[in-house]
């Protein structure tokens, strides 16, 4: 406050920060979190509003890996099926991602740039014809908060190598292969919690027991 003839003068100061040091807040609203964008098109619009993106069934072409970046809060994106003969690096700018799903798809390998997703929770690697799936997982195998793993209907015999590096997975699934026993490998699996073997090709009478010092809840 400075004073001028008697008169009481307030002098107020701004501080103007440039528009690129100002970042718009999203709100949490739950209709917006709950809502699934299924077009991409619609989705680029306000990329910043979408939380769940499903281009499943589609066979469309894949935005550059940099646009993958304007998507700064998705949780949950679904390519299910859409013959990608390669899954695009630009993946990893998806940092709150949380489910991803690249089931049915042409690839072989996953990008490394895959190591990258420190919020992924889950991810569906099912029916994967051409996949190498010990390398593959090997990208995923140090994600701090992956806990469930889908591996349904990929032909698998046995378990990957790669596979028993997930100490924090505590759900695995492995319905519809070709295993004709329990795999017991996966008993260094410490946190597995749950297994899912149905539509093997065991030969037993009951479900969901409990194999005695096994560990994990199994359905078959």
């Amino acid at each position: 406050m400075k004073k001028s003839h008697g008169t009481n003068v307030v002098i107020f100061a701004f501080v103007l920060l440039p528009a690129s040091k100002v970042k718009a807040q999203v709100p949490q609203d739950s209709s917006m979190i709950k809502k699934e964008y299924s077009n991409l098109e619609e989705a680029l619009k306000e990329p910043e509003k979408v939380y769940r993106l499903n281009l499943s069934n589609q066979n469309l072409k894949l935005p550059s890996d940099s646009t993958w970046a304007k998507f700064e809060n998705l949780e949950y994106l679904n390519l299910k099926n859409d013959h990608l003969k390669t899954i695009p690096a630009g993946l990893s700018y998806l940092k709150k991602l949380k489910v991803l799903d690249l089931s049915g798809n042409d690839f072989k390998l996953l990008p490394q740039s895959l190591s990258k997703l420190e919020n992924l929770e889950e991810i569906y690697l099912n029916d994967e014809k051409n996949i190498e799936l010990d390398k593959s997982l090997l990208v995923l195998k140090d994600l701090p908060n992956l806990r469930i793993l889908h591996l349904e209907k990929d032909n698998l015999k046995s378990i990957p190598k790669s596979l028993l590096y997930f100490n924090n997975l505590e759900q695995l699934y492995l319905n519809n292969n070709r295993f004709k026993k329990v795999p017991i490998e996966v008993q260094g699996l410490k946190n597995l919690k749950y297994m899912d073997l149905h539509g093997n090709k065991f030969r037993l009478d009951h479900q969901n027991i409990h194999i005695n010092g096994f560990g994990p809840k199994i359905r078959f």
